[in-house]
């Protein structure tokens, strides 16, 4: 059995092992282009895994791993739960990105209770196995807040302010805070896999292995100096630029949507968002304003181009195909709109 994983902004983590009529681990082989002193650790870490059971958990194997390396070991670029990640991704038998044909849909502006439609058809869409693969770019037909599945309503939306500004409220199925849109002003995708993916992850893991690519793009290919801010924030010495959320699907299909901020009429956001100090306080500032860094001002490019260098980061990376919503995708999708996500009841789920 064969497991990869590849931290975060760190190096790939290789676990080969075998697992015996008893139902515990041998044969295993811990590899990778990380570094490790001293040099018989790494034998170390093969002894500590073996004769485990093959139903340990993540955590179970992180203490074994770690009781056997003892405080003098140095790992740079990995670390003793990245190695157990990788051995529960070959026991189940993970697949990793280039395991896939990736899937490109970017199309014309849509609005947004269709957008939340489309995310849950295509996730069950690649849950069922009639879709593989995707990643989607939104494009927005109107402005609108999307407000997290467990939300309220009041509590998140000045409902006066929202309408003196014609903005729609709309709730998506992943949990997470609210977003601010405006067409042209934000960056949206969407990332439609099997669970297989990210097997053996926690969803604080999977949240950054799932935009390692876009940190990739950023720090690459745009100029920003980019990380993850646990749980679902992207940022940047200059403040914030995103944030993700996710929705995993029983029927086996992980949804993660991210938003970034090309630009933002900050006045405007904080008219609509009840954004409270309490949600501030643990940021380290005391504005929502000074919250959100607009990709506009730190690349100077105009969004359609940081797009494509996202797109194309992707491409190099795992390859991508170029393809659109199927008719009856989108048939679904318009009738899950209007008989869900535009409805008061949805919306005001939560009130």
């Amino acid at each position: 059995m064969h497991g990869e994983y590849k931290v975060p902004g760190g190096k790939l983590v290789v676990v080969d092992l075998e697992v015996d009529d008893a139902e515990t681990l041998r044969e295993v082989r811990v590899s990778g282009d990380f570094f490790l002193e001293p040099d018989d650790a790494l034998e170390r870490m093969n002894a500590a895994l073996a004769g485990m059971p093959a139903a340990s958990d993540t955590p179970r194997l992180t203490q074994a791993l770690e009781a056997a390396l003892g405080p003098e070991v140095v790992m740079l670029g990995f670390s003793a739960q990245a190695v157990a990640i990788a051995a529960r991704r070959a026991l189940a038998r993970a697949t990793d990105w280039l395991d896939h044909d990736w899937h490109l849909i970017h199309d014309g502006p849509q609005e947004p209770a269709l957008h939340m439609a489309i995310d849950e058809v295509l996730a069950r869409e690649v849950a069922d196995g009639r879709r593989p693969p995707t990643l989607r770019i939104w494009e927005w037909a109107a402005p609108c807040v999307v407000i997290g599945s467990f939300q309220s309503l009041r509590n998140e939306v000045d409902a006066a302010g929202a309408e003196r500004h014609g903005i729609t409220v709309v709730r998506r199925i992943s949990g997470g805070g609210a977003m601010f849109i405006e067409p042209g002003n934000t960056i949206t995708y969407s990332l439609y896999a099997p669970t297989s993916l990210i097997h053996g992850m926690s969803f604080t893991e999977s949240y950054a292995y799932l935009d390692d690519w876009v940190l990739g793009a950023l720090n690459e290919d745009l100029g920003i100096k980019a990380w993850y801010q646990p749980l679902n924030d992207i940022t940047s010495d200059a403040g914030k630029i995103g944030g993700a959320a996710q929705k995993r699907l029983a029927t086996g299909a992980v949804l993660h949507h991210v938003t970034m901020a090309y630009d933002i009429d900050a006045d405007k956001m904080v008219e609509v968002l009840r954004i409270g100090r309490e949600k501030l306080s643990d940021k380290g500032t005391p504005s929502a304003k000074k919250r959100v860094d607009p990709l506009r001002r730190q690349t100077g490019l105009p969004r359609e181009e940081i797009i494509e260098r996202m797109v194309a980061h992707f491409r190099k990376r795992y390859g991508l195909v170029d393809h659109a919503l199927t008719a009856a995708e989108r048939e679904d999708s318009e009738t899950l709109a209007r008989e869900k996500f535009a409805t008061r009841e949805w919306t005001a789920r939560v009130p």
